[in-house]
């Protein structure tokens, strides 16, 4: 059973940090927080963005149609574009406009939806509801200024709703005013709303506010029936509030912050409100609430006491009651940054917090295969993609061929390897490794500052899509193990393998916790070590300790007496451990799992990955795509150990399987041959990409999947994969980043002679 979720403060942060403010809003696209607006002196009008595994902070630079800063206003995310509407762009000023960002350029677009058939179009508004479910935002409430004096302020507050349907690539089609049933909400502003599609019918969820008093009603629409009601709850109901938050994380919405009424026996003249820190989650299934952090009785006074800002405590374990502040699901995760801190108004002191804190509210999810990088007879180097809710990794492997891994191992029992069949080693205390900048494996490459790619095509103009950065190569992914079968002329088992060798390296302690796993089938898992990179250079794994872990289980136990203090196994564990190094020739079978302050979550699949026999070339590496008008221009350097001359090079592309290869396994992909020669480039015309086929394994990552070998005087080496990451509905190109392959057979680029 999962504990209660814990909050974390994250203690260091880089690059460019905005300042601290209230009235911002945040949406997340893969690991990246995306953070606008906002005021404290002043309106905010740049974009921010944090990269929650690389733990920085950077400006994108946006161009487009470039809205002014606002405060209070709706943000919502739709994949990777970012829908602005409404807010305060000047003291008593407010705007009803409605700005796109598409994300994946950093292209701002102002946007001019019809106006609706059966009334008017929203008004000029702030602190409404901007939520998005499916392919429409629905707009609730706010407060409008009917001052006709740009220095007054009428406050007038709003129970109307909208729905705006979105077009499928940008835009929108326009603004609705849909009839619903059974009243709804009253009037309000600086409420929260959230959508929630996971219990049957969709539904949305509006709580709290502000309408003379604060609330604390909830209220669902469904969006099927259009009906509003009011769901009985139970458990303890949350205080009236106004200027909070809520996050919708699996089946449950978490409320954190905001304003609160003082209790009467605590009120002081001029102040009838105050800040929280408390967080109440909702179950969506059962109705029930659950206070997870009670507004101290203790909390309250402090505050009313206090003469100053507090000095920051680098040591606490929750945050600081606050109000407008953001926050946005990262995963399972609910990151919390900044808002006002709760003093008075009248005292002339900085009133926004600074901090940066997530909660974590479940244990990591299985991770995606292990990828490999780059392969050598006694050395896999292999990377993993972030997960969002994982602090490091534990990684295992297995030889898949026991007789061979036995070979240069005599200390290895054949009784340990007959069920061993997987991947990699490692072993060193202290060792380098690839410190691969976090951004580079997940989709932060395509927003990081320091990385530069073209998401989109655009027109006929060519894009090219290599990283810039030198330290960094580019996004990779396993394909598993099995090679292609022939399928026409040319049509072959393309080798599958590494991508780019990376320059990079530091050093890093190895961590883990001291069993050894063994498999429900009851083969053993070796450790190669716990790490907090998303790299690993193994070249040696250690054989068993002497406990094992239940055949059951799936997850190696950590130490539960350390976690509470998020301190991790180290070294130490290994002492006394033997070191089994890799084979030359010898397939590995990886593993890997993400572990957070609860313990570790369940394995990735496993990929198989081969040493390269003494004497073959490397893969080639640094691959780049260029696309033209009518065909596609691909790139590459020579592997960083030919091992003798380079004699010629092989490219393949995955093609659509013919009714010949339909007794092929499901999800095994056919390659044909588009190049051979001895240049380092090659050109693929149009009437190839027409028949290439479009590989989704990856969620939300559709790609046209390209292999390239080198051989020399003993024969082709392991190859380099390469996924051309397409647009999503129309294909359009999108990106072009190596991706690692799986193991691949020396000879098996060379079989066609």
């Amino acid at each position: 059973m999962i504990p209660a979720p814990r909050w974390t403060k994250v203690p260091h942060v880089s690059g460019v940090v905005p300042r601290s403010r209230h009235g911002h809003r945040a949406a997340a696209i893969r690991e990246l927080v995306v953070v606008f607006g906002g005021g404290n002196e002043g309106i905010a009008e740049e974009l921010h963005v944090y990269n929650t595994v690389s733990k920085q902070w950077f400006l994108p630079a946006v161009r487009g149609d470039i809205p002014p800063g606002c405060a209070a206003h709706g943000f919502v995310c739709e994949g990777s574009r970012i829908l602005v509407f409404g807010g305060m762009i000047e003291y008593g000023k407010y705007t009803n406009s409605l700005y796109e960002l598409q994300a994946s350029r950093w292209l701002w677009k102002k946007l001019k939806p019809r106006a609706p058939r059966n009334g008017s179009p929203p008004c000029p508004r702030i602190g409404h509801s901007f939520s998005l479910v499916g392919n429409k935002c629905y707009l609730f409430g706010g407060l409008a200024n009917d001052s006709e004096d740009p220095n007054g302020n009428v406050p007038r507050y709003l129970d109307d709703f909208y729905e705006l349907e979105l077009q499928a690539l940008s835009g929108a089609r326009g603004w609705n005013i849909p009839e619903t049933k059974g009243g709804g909400p009253s009037a309000r502003e600086s409420h929260t709303s959230v959508g929630c599609t996971s219990l049957g019918s969709p539904k949305l969820y509006i709580f709290g506010g502000m309408q003379g008093c604060r609330l604390n009603d909830l209220w669902q629409l469904d969006l099927d029936s259009m009906v509003w009601s009011k769901p009985q709850t139970r458990g303890p109901t949350p205080l009236p509030r106004s200027l909070h938050s809520a996050n919708v994380i699996g089946n449950k919405m978490y409320v954190f912050g905001g304003w609160i009424p003082v209790p009467e026996s605590q009120r002081q003249t001029g102040l009838d409100w105050i800040c929280t820190n408390s967080l109440s989650v909702l179950s969506l299934d059962s109705m029930s609430w659950q206070n997870l952090a009670a507004d101290e009785q203790d909390d309250l006074e402090s505050q009313l006491q206090s003469q100053g800002p507090q000095v920051d405590d680098q040591y606490a374990c929750w945050p600081r009651p606050r109000a407008g502040h953001c926050s946005v699901a990262v995963g399972s995760r609910l990151y919390v940054w900044s808002g006002r801190d709760g003093y008075r108004k009248s005292w002339n002191y900085q009133v926004c917090c600074k901090d940066l804190w997530y909660l974590e509210t479940e244990l990591p999810p299985a991770p995606e295969a292990v990828l490999l990088i780059r392969s050598t007879i006694n050395m896999l180097h292999v990377a993993w993609r972030p997960l969002a809710a994982a602090d490091c990794y534990i990684l295992q492997l297995q030889p898949a061929c026991p007789a061979r891994a036995g070979v240069g191992n005599p200390s290895v029992k054949p009784a340990e390897l007959s069920a061993a069949r997987g991947p990699h080693g490692r072993g060193e205390q202290e060792r380098k490794i690839l410190l691969f900048r976090s951004a580079c494996f997940s989709f932060s490459l395509v927003f990081g500052s320091s990385y530069h790619f073209s998401f989109y095509k655009g027109s006929s103009q060519q894009q090219n899509v290599s990283v810039k950065s030198s330290n960094v190569p580019g996004e990779t992914r396993a394909e598993g193990g099995n090679q292609p079968k022939d399928s026409g002329r040319d049509r072959q088992a393309a080798p599958a393998n590494v991508r780019g060798d990376p320059q990079s390296h530091t050093d890093q302690t190895l961590i883990r916790s001291p069993q050894v796993q063994k498999s429900p089938d009851g083969s053993l898992w070796f450790d190669v070590g716990v790490f907090k990179t998303l790299f690993c250079e193994v070249s040696h794994f250690f054989s068993p300790g002497e406990q094992v872990t239940s055949a059951a289980s799936n997850r190696t136990p950590m130490n539960k007496e350390l976690f509470p203090h998020r301190k991790l196994p180290g070294p130490q564990d290994y002492q006394g451990r033997e070191k089994q190094e890799l084979v030359p020739g010898q397939t590995y079978r990886f593993r890997v799992a993400g572990i957070n302050c609860f313990t570790q979550g369940d394995f990735s699949p496993v990929s198989e990955f081969k040493t390269c026999q003494p004497g073959f070339p490397g893969a080639p590496s640094a691959v780049k795509i260029t696309k033209a008008s009518d065909s596609v221009q691909i790139n590459w350097e020579a592997p960083s150990s030919p091992s003798g001359r380079i004699l010629e090079y092989s490219m393949y592309m995955a093609v659509k399987k013919s009714r010949a290869a339909s007794s092929e396994r499901p999800g095994q992909m056919s390659f044909i041959r588009i190049y051979r020669g001895t240049k380092t480039s090659c050109s693929v015309s149009s009437s190839h990409l027409d028949n290439a086929h479009i590989d989704s394994s990856a969620s939300n990552r559709p790609a046209i999947v390209f292999r390239i070998a080198a051989k020399n005087e003993q024969g082709y080496g392991p190859a380099t994969q390469i996924r051309w990451i397409q647009d999503l509905i129309k294909l359009r190109t999108s990106t072009s980043t190596a991706d690692s392959g799986a193991e691949a057979d020396p000879d098996a680029a060379d079989s066609s002679g």
